[in-house]
């Protein structure tokens, strides 16, 4: 109840001068995104711990927010308080079951990180090693199950109160959010993923690319020690271009580890956000904090290597993924557009082929969803300043026939959408990077490598 007290609070103090603009604006419609972006990102600075983690999806997402709301976000990226010291040796010590001067010859006192849901301390180990402490916060895990039952009530709100983008896209992303920051909250998972990843990384000789070596034996649920790495983040340019280094093989690098982990084991990377991309003084790219690793269920698996090999030429490749789309979600979708059989393939081809083969400065994930959301906002009948996501959801939702052929399909948000969920976010996320520093290539511009990956996989062995 405090909390929601706190929430509640927050929200109206910073909305407060927002709603009044809507009153006065009203006869033309409802607040663009820019607008609500600032108050609602405040409201998630000052809330801290599970909204600041969800502000760092809209600022690394331009392609879904745009440039101006990522923009405004980026504060997310790696901010938040420090943890008293005292609470942390106490958090390490207890984790690791003995002193902390027995564990590491150094400690320092400040962290070197302040995220969402832990802190980060630099150490020294008593053989010389320098490594990296991540410790959860104490108590995160409470609040992160309470602000997770209160998010969705206020992102509902605020769909019905301005029907804008922002609000229907955030809304639409937390599904798959509950699903994410449930992983973080066991930083073994993390530990496991980081020593898997390194074999990989060895196995294809990705050599620009670096991932932290974990000290398991030094680790627990609550604690997790690492190789420390020293870069800058590669989204800053200016300490980038102090460094002296490319970054443009180092970002491809990371696109082509992340396509060789997905098309041939479904799992990848959950979480490349700026903040976790640094590029090294040594010139390599580390991608650190892998606490979120994206795992396909088979159908979901499929239909990701179905897409990429639509989009290296396989005509039968679009039948498949327009098939896996109304499998999933039923005759819904179909109805929803007023298409069915080839001319939904079209429909479904013409969304989602420029995406992956035009150049990075070219194309947008953002225009891709909103010209899905129009055809499907046109044919529910919806008002042009409600043509977003969340509104539509919240139309399909209440008519009981679409509701009824939904429930058979598993739901609007199904497995489906928790699959591809971090998926359309890693996307999203070198979208940005590819317009910083490839903006002329597409995506997918290594065609041998998608299609050398595309050649070794079983397509039989991917079914339910």
């Amino acid at each position: 109840m405090r909390r929601g007290a706190t929430i509640g609070k927050v929200v109206g103090l910073h909305f407060a001068p927002t709603a009044l603009r809507q009153l006065r604006t009203i006869r033309h419609g409802a607040l663009p995104g820019v607008q609500l972006a600032r108050p609602l990102r405040k409201s998630f600075t000052d809330l801290g711990g599970t909204f600041m983690k969800f502000g760092q999806i809209i600022a690394s997402s331009p392609g879904m927010f745009g440039d101006d709301v990522a923009d405004e976000f980026r504060a997310c990226l790696d901010t938040g308080p420090a943890v008293p010291y005292p609470e942390v040796r106490q958090r390490v010590e207890e984790d690791l079951g003995r002193p902390l001067k027995e564990v590491f010859a150094e400690f320092e006192t400040e962290p070197i990180g302040t995220a969402s849901i832990a802190v980060v301390h630099r150490a020294r180990l008593h053989d010389g090693r320098v490594v990296a402490v991540k410790v959860l916060r104490p108590g995160i895990e409470h609040l992160v199950a309470t602000d997770l039952d209160l998010m969705q009530p206020l992102m509902e709100i605020l769909v019905r109160q301005t029907g804008d983008q922002l609000a229907g896209s955030t809304l639409q992303m937390l599904d798959g959010f509950r699903v994410q920051i449930g992983e973080e909250m066991d930083l073994r998972n993390e530990a496991r993923s980081l020593a898997h990843f390194r074999r990989l990384q060895t196995e294809f000789d990705l050599r620009l690319m670096a991932v932290p070596e974990p000290y398991l034996e030094l680790s627990g649920r609550n604690v997790l020690t690492m190789e420390f790495f020293d870069g800058v983040p590669i989204d800053d340019l200016a300490q980038v271009a102090e460094l002296g280094f490319d970054p443009t093989p180092l970002v491809q690098e990371v696109m082509r580890a992340f396509f060789l982990t997905t098309v041939r084991w479904g799992a990848f990377h959950g979480d490349v956000h700026a903040g976790n991309m640094m590029l090294l003084r040594d010139g390599r790219i580390g991608v650190i904090d892998w606490g979120i690793v994206g795992r396909l269920d088979p159908s979901t698996h499929r239909f990701f290597v179905s897409l990429l090999s639509a989009a290296m030429g396989d005509e039968k490749g679009w039948t498949e993924v327009t098939r896996h789309i109304t499998d999933t979600y039923g005759p819904a979708i179909g109805e929803a557009v007023g298409l069915s059989g080839d001319d939904l393939t079209a429909f479904v081809r013409s969304i989602m082929e420029p995406a992956l083969t035009r150049p990075f400065g070219e194309v947008s994930l953002a225009g891709l969803m909103q010209t899905i959301q129009l055809q499907v906002a046109t044919a529910q009948g919806i008002e042009a300043h409600k043509r977003t996501f969340g509104a539509i959801v919240h139309r399909l939702r209440s008519q009981r026939r679409i509701r009824r052929l939904a429930d058979e399909s598993g739901g609007l948000m199904s497995e489906f959408d928790r699959g591809t969920f971090l998926l359309a976010k890693q996307l999203m996320y070198f979208e940005r990077y590819g317009r910083m520093f490839i903006s002329e290539i597409p995506i997918l511009n290594d065609r041998a490598f998608i299609q050398q990956l595309l050649a070794g996989v079983d397509m039989a062995a991917l079914t339910d």
